[in-house]
């Protein structure tokens, strides 16, 4: 199965690693915009072509898949080129600048019958996994709130981002909403079903910012702190809280609390423990085994990307959807989520889903 990527620094980090653990994968072209990052990717992972043009490298080669990880402002089109060319397709997080750059991409998908995935790998995360499974089968009982919080302090020095980064533009698509909250909110989506209401606040708390190598000043338009809670149709609530510049690395804490018990996780250790109304936490981690499978970086992340990619390969050789993770159906209904975070945001005020969009 041949892929091509377009993005060279999470290839890198993430895909290309990953996909050495891929039956009868073989990544055959490599885009990036500088082409020396293209390049110095390609040649540690024996990629033949490395272009600086991603639309020049869709026209040479014709790739069974397309890996897209690329700012935000760029998915649908990159998206919507590469399912033209007869590629299936999966894109990173978040979908799409917003619900309607998202619906374009699910319509042109499923219009020409390609397999579509988004990159939320913690789908595939052994102790996620559990977790949902704990809830579907009424181990928790009934699920009454959902606490998460994501505290950092890499963005917290002005002189931590350099100029120009997209993660800190709002017109790219940067910011902590897209970033980590496009994560939790599929994770609720899996766990708890459809979100009917939101109420939220996506801020940027350090505007001002320096770059470190050039001393030049510049102005940060993305939020470095967003919270949000979420109305389930399930009666649940959740909520979160994200914030990158804290003093001090606090990490991603998620707690579940059901009518018959708890679960606990944090990605410091990532030990998973669990107690029943009256009695007290035991550790049920579910170990995984992609951790140990050489040459991947460390962290839930990485390892996770193996089994989302495996899933999209076999996926796309048995001409089937996918059995788990997420497709641009759930991309679509996060991005109204954080659409909606946006827009409470403006109005301080909570705004119901239009949730039909997503019923197809």
């Amino acid at each position: 199965m041949k892929f091509a990527i377009i993005g060279a620094s999470f290839a890198k980090a993430a895909y290309l690693p990953a996909l050495r653990h891929v039956p009868g994968a073989e990544v055959v072209a490599l885009a990036s915009n500088r082409l020396a990052s293209a390049r110095a990717a390609a040649d540690e992972f024996g990629i033949a072509d490395a272009y600086a043009d991603w639309r020049e490298m869709l026209a040479r080669h014709r790739p069974d898949a397309v890996l897209i990880a690329t700012p935000t402002n760029t998915h649908a089109e990159m998206t919507l080129a590469a399912l033209d060319h007869g590629a299936h397709v999966l894109c990173e997080k978040p979908t799409a600048m917003d619900a309607g750059e998202a619906e374009a991409m699910l319509d042109k998908a499923e219009a020409l019958g390609r397999l579509h995935m988004i990159d939320h790998e913690l789908r595939f995360n052994p102790n996620r996994m559990r977790i949902a499974e704990m809830i579907a089968s009424g181990d928790l009982g009934e699920i009454r709130h959902v606490n998460i919080s994501n505290i950092g302090a890499s963005w917290a020095d002005p002189a931590s981002r350099p100029i120009g980064d997209w993660w800190s533009l709002i017109d790219q698509g940067g910011g902590r909403l897209g970033a980590n909250g496009s994560h939790q909110v599929d994770m609720l989506r899996w766990w708890l079903g459809p979100v009917v209401s939101v109420i939220g606040e996506a801020i940027t708390m350090v505007p001002d910012r320096i770059d470190k190598r050039t001393g030049q000043r510049w102005t940060a338009t993305a939020d470095d702190v967003s919270y949000l809670t979420l109305r389930m149709q399930s009666g649940a609530r959740a909520q979160v809280f994200m914030s990158g510049v804290a003093a001090h690395n606090i990490g991603n804490v998620t707690q579940v609390f059901g009518s018959k018990g708890t679960v606990l996780l944090s990605n410091e250790d990532e030990r998973l423990y669990f107690a029943k109304a009256g009695q007290e936490f035991s550790d049920i981690t579910v170990e995984d085994p992609n951790s140990s499978l050489p040459g991947l970086n460390k962290g839930v992340w990485n390892s996770s990307v193996v089994s989302a990619l495996r899933e999209f390969a076999v996926a796309i050789s048995q001409g089937r959807s996918l059995k788990q993770g997420a497709n641009f159906f759930d991309g679509l209904a996060n991005q109204l989520v954080l659409d909606a975070v946006r827009e409470s945001t403006a109005t301080r005020a909570w705004v119901d889903l239009p949730t039909e969009r997503c019923k197809r």
